[in-house]
């Protein structure tokens, strides 16, 4: 028993889930040891903006400086470059796989996204990264998922993040994507406001929607990966433990990895496999009405995309500042 006692929450959860950090500062990494780790336009903006990564900003201005390329396009360019230089450091840390984000702004483009996508990996693998150590993240609307559904063809890995619903999740396993990002603490809240209360973990209209989406991923054999993502309190991470990946922020890392308190199991495949589920036939229009259906989504989905597509503009602005 003693040596339960000595081992902290972050290592027990490890055991049932891997861990990923979901943060673009590389000290954070290094201490948690994470197997992969996640980025976004605000996590990306917010490290940018620290002195510590000056030098990467203004390597990645310089580095496309004399492109030949000018105005909306050269900002552009310098960006792309800027979230592979991230991506590149965080991979130098960590042993798996990095999640490098589309233009919010293309969410609605299925075509522009595609196209985006492919930029992001050929300049990857121009730095000699291979393309399976990269997830694309692309937000979960029916463009985004058909985009990664051809991209997934060409060996072009996907993580569909701001994902709210069964319908998302549904839609992106029959479209064959290698990994989704089910977001518990953003469901939280808007049930929180809505409903004017707090939720213990057990209850967590987040935690719920995760455990929901995993147990119909395993019980039809899908082979998506689940990736519970946004967290609000360490309680919602341990009602988790056994969903295939956890993204977690350096916050709730540091509290896992101060406690020696036992982490349990909450979910497995042989479980999940044993419920009663029906299956979902989904097509076009099953889930344009199941996601309007769920006010939930709707609203929070438009939320993220619009407040990624902001954090991309706040980091033009700081790119045209640099020129």
């Amino acid at each position: 028993m003693s040596d339960v006692l000595t081992v902290n929450q972050l290592e027990q959860l490890k055991k049932f889930t891997v861990v990923v950090a979901d943060t673009g500062d590389f000290q954070t990494m290094k201490e948690f040891e994470p197997r992969d780790a996640t980025t976004n336009p605000t996590l990306i903006l917010k490290a940018a903006e620290k002195p510590e990564y000056a030098e990467l900003v203004d390597k990645a201005v310089a580095a496309k400086k004399d492109s030949g390329l000018s105005g909306n396009a050269l900002v552009e360019a310098i960006i792309d470059e800027l979230l592979v230089l991230f991506g590149i450091e965080i991979l130098n840390i960590v042993p798996g796989r990095v999640s490098t984000e589309v233009d919010a702004r293309l969410s609605f483009d299925t075509a522009g996204t595609i196209a985006k996508a492919k930029d992001i990996i050929n300049l990857y693998e121009a730095k000699g990264i291979s393309r399976d150590r990269i997830l694309i993240k692309i937000a979960s609307t029916w463009e985004g998922i058909n985009a990664a559904a051809e991209l997934e063809k060409e060996g072009i890995h996907c993580n569909l993040t701001l994902l709210f619903s069964m319908a998302q999740a549904v839609h992106c396993a029959e479209s064959g994507i290698t990994l989704i990002s089910p977001f518990v603490g953003r469901i939280m809240d808007w049930y929180k406001a809505k409903e004017g209360r707090s939720f213990e973990p057990a209850e967590d209209p987040g935690v719920l929607s995760v455990q929901s989406i995993y147990d119909y991923y395993k019980k039809f054999g899908y082979k998506t990966e689940v990736m519970g993502a946004s967290f609000r309190n360490k309680g919602e991470i341990l009602e988790l433990a056994g969903c295939d990946l956890l993204t977690i922020s350096p916050n709730l890392l540091e509290e896992l990895a101060n406690s020696n308190d036992p982490v349990e199991e909450k979910l497995s495949e042989s479980a999940s496999k044993a419920k009663d589920i029906e299956k979902i036939e989904m097509d076009e229009n099953t889930f344009r009405w199941m996601f309007n259906e769920d006010a939930m989504a709707v609203e929070k989905t438009a939320e993220g995309i619009r407040n990624f597509a902001k954090d991309i503009v706040k980091l033009e602005q700081m790119i045209e500042g640099k020129l």
